[in-house]
């Protein structure tokens, strides 16, 4: 799975909106926190059928049997989530695996660990998480893509069109927006100027 451009995440059972992500989006990932495994499964199918026919790859958030019940291409966990070597136990090399990291000590860990990729931030405040780690900034995000070496890096935490260019002028591979583009009045015209301010970072 490669992780390059934009990294959508879907939040909510709503197919219209996943059609919108993934018309600009390179991952998505299904993140439904309180969802029942049952929802939970369903979206995941549905978002599995978008994904398909726009050529995207298909991300589970958390839940290792949901990603591996309907084949997505990867399972994304976070600090207190199941532990990285006791997800790759159970993947094997079926899934790709990312890992949510706040500061370089985990970023260290995770690339040790083997991840494929990590998600990093917050870089600015966000409100799409109700007790969100300690703001990172670009300075710290830098520091975290040196610190990676090779193992691709997200950028995600108050993400804007206005701030994509300089957050990929860190060197990440890829950046999440979650509420600038999902809560927007037109999805398609705030996924489409995040493209536009990307540029060719973004998927075509």
């Amino acid at each position: 799975m490669i992780v390059d451009g934009f990294y959508a995440i879907l939040d909510r059972d709503d197919e219209g909106l996943a059609r919108a992500l993934v018309s600009v989006a390179r991952v998505l990932q299904i993140r439904l926190k309180d969802a029942p495994v049952d929802e939970l499964t369903r979206v995941a199918r549905m978002a599995r059928r978008v994904c398909d026919a726009a050529g995207v790859a298909l991300v589970v958030n958390d839940r290792v049997d949901v990603a591996l019940a309907i084949g997505a291409d990867g399972v994304h966990l976070g600090q207190t989530d199941l532990p990285l070597a006791a997800a790759r136990a159970i993947a094997g090399d079926r899934l790709a695996i990312g890992v949510s990291t706040h500061d370089l000590a985990q970023v260290r860990a995770a690339v040790a660990g083997g991840a494929n990729y990590l998600g990093y931030g917050p870089v600015f405040p966000t409100r799409t998480k109700a007790n969100p780690s300690p703001v990172q900034g670009l300075d710290a995000l830098r520091a975290a893509v040196v610190a990676a070496g090779t193992v691709p890096i997200v950028a995600i935490g108050g993400i804007t069109p206005a701030v994509v260019a300089d957050v990929y002028a860190t060197g990440v591979a890829a950046a999440c927006a979650i509420g600038a583009i999902n809560d927007a009045a037109d999805v398609g015209v705030a996924a489409s100027e995040m493209r536009r301010r990307a540029g060719s970072r973004s998927r075509s």
